[in-house]
């Protein structure tokens, strides 16, 4: 009797069984081509997005600036964006075309999915309440390495903190002052970047001057020591403009300031200022120009 009932049960049910069993397979080979086609379509975006490639203001530098487009288009840098996000946007297709196939699972089962919907919404406002400043901290990273605002290496200013990028992650980035102490900056904390390291940087100098100063015979003697700096093998590949002396920037109590210019590869301006610097106290020297000192007047009141 038991087999027959058996018999008669499968006869009755199986081609429900078949047909449930091979939409169940239907589902899951379904969920794995998706799978499959959203990694390789997340693989092409993130590898295009994150492409290194040189400013256009930059292209009339190209010829004295290689070792600028080396720090720019950076393959080790390339390649940590490209593996942070894709493996981010990789692990949420993955979980969503997942969590979609498990449903679809649990509905060809006959499981009722409304209280666990109703269950998982509550649940997802609590996460997403506690959960802000994760979230937060998770998408400023993103976009901060989609749009390469900075990378492994760059000279930055977060706002907290000062120094040069260790390492970057989607939650947080850790750099290191010039006294040598290491920063933790939550991503989603950082309102502003300022960024030394892309592009270039401007070495520019503010000499004081004494009153009384020629100043077109300072302007010529700072335009010839930095022409000199310019032409200096040392430097040559720092340089990437001609010296500029934008004249007077103040004039003082104390005396007048002249400012000099000069356009270098990104993070070389302080060798460049520091050169600058030695050579102008020797050739204002030599030229008998003095350099501005503060003024103090006393007054003698006899009594």
């Amino acid at each position: 009797m038991k087999a027959n009932a058996i018999t008669s049960w499968f006869d009755d049910n199986g081609p429900d069984l078949a047909s449930g069993g091979i939409r169940l397979v239907v589902i899951l080979i379904v969920a794995l081509v998706v799978r499959a086609l959203l990694h390789r379509a997340i693989n092409r975006l993130v590898r295009g997005a994150v492409d290194g490639r040189v400013p256009g203001a930059l292209h009339g530098l190209r010829d004295r600036a290689r070792v600028l487009e080396t720090s720019i288009l950076s393959s080790e840098r390339r390649r940590q964006r490209t593996e942070t996000l894709g493996s981010v946007l990789r692990s949420i297709a993955s979980a969503t075309v997942g969590v979609i196939a498990l449903a679809m699972v649990l509905g060809e089962i006959g499981v009722d999915l409304t209280p666990v919907v109703a269950s998982a919404g509550i649940v997802g406002v609590a996460v997403g309440f506690g959960a802000q400043n994760l979230v937060k901290d998770f998408l400023s990273g993103m976009f901060m390495l989609l749009e390469d605002q900075y990378g492994v290496g760059d000279t930055v200013d977060l706002g907290p903190a000062v120094g040069i990028v260790e390492a970057v992650t989607l939650r947080t980035t850790r750099l290191r002052d010039a006294e040598g102490t290491v920063w933790y900056v939550r991503n989603g904390e950082i309102n502003r970047v300022g960024n030394q390291s892309q592009g270039w940087s401007r070495a520019l100098l503010d000499i004081p001057l004494a009153l009384g100063t020629d100043v077109p015979r300072a302007r010529a003697v700072a335009l010839e020591v930095a022409k000199g700096v310019h032409d200096d093998e040392a430097y040559r590949d720092l340089v990437l403009d001609d010296p500029e002396v934008w004249g007077l920037q103040a004039i003082g109590a104390d005396g007048l300031v002249l400012r000099i210019t000069m356009r270098t590869v990104a993070t070389m301006e302080g060798t460049v200022e520091r050169a600058l610097r030695e050579r102008l106290m020797a050739g204002f020297d030599d030229n008998g120009i003095t350099l501005g000192m503060p003024q103090q007047m006393v007054w003698n009141i006899d009594t």
